[in-house]
């Protein structure tokens, strides 16, 4: 029954975005009747929703989905996790990957936890500066470690389509907290995940 409701929310949800860029379609001076685009306003509809479904994810839910008791203190990385966001400002994606390190103090979570939080919050309209934020600070609330590190190397399309259109710019954030913060460990982590980060 709750599952029917759910259903029914998400049609509903889609029939009115559906509206909204057909009329978006017009509003640009195209015929939204043409055959090649009846039904692009549905397509888009449901293309943004599926690039926006981190709104309704737990990203702590999926850590501790699968947090397990370890002794061990050393550092973990995942690193060239794909992520696809969206630009907030012009709503154009942009693109890249993302390194991730933390360093145990008694609970470890599966490697693709990791992973499945960068999707949690690059699923959402975002800036690669908050997203790279989020994503230490679920760790370092959920896991409470040593420390967090993470690096985005991502490729905007609203700087390479519009403005300034630079093809080749790639924008790099960071943020480390904890042990992360001290020289050692942080070179350590920047040296293992082959980036250019000074």
């Amino acid at each position: 029954m709750a599952y029917q409701r759910v259903e029914q929310y998400e049609d509903k949800i889609t029939s009115r975005l559906t509206d909204n860029y057909r009329e978006s379609i017009e509003l640009l001076g195209e015929d939204p009747n043409r055959e090649g685009l009846l039904k692009t306003p549905e397509r888009v509809a449901k293309a943004m929703q599926f690039l926006t479904q981190g709104y309704h994810m737990d990203a702590a839910a999926i850590l501790n989905s699968a947090k397990f008791h370890e002794e061990v203190s050393e550092m973990v990385i995942v690193k060239d996790i794909e992520l696809y966001s969206m630009c907030e400002h012009h709503m154009l994606p942009f693109y890249g990957k993302a390194h991730i390190a933390y360093i145990p103090n008694g609970w470890i979570t599966g490697l693709s936890k990791i992973a499945r939080v960068v999707d949690v919050y690059s699923r959402r309209l975002q800036v690669q500066e908050r997203l790279t934020s989020q994503i230490l600070n679920v760790i370092k609330e959920t896991l409470n470690p040593l420390g967090v590190a993470v690096v985005i190397e991502a490729s905007h399309l609203c700087m390479m389509m519009r403005g300034v259109q630079k093809q080749n710019s790639v924008t790099t954030t960071s943020a480390f907290w904890g042990e992360f913060e001290r020289n050692e460990s942080r070179s350590e982590f920047i040296r293992l995940i082959g980036s250019k980060l000074h």
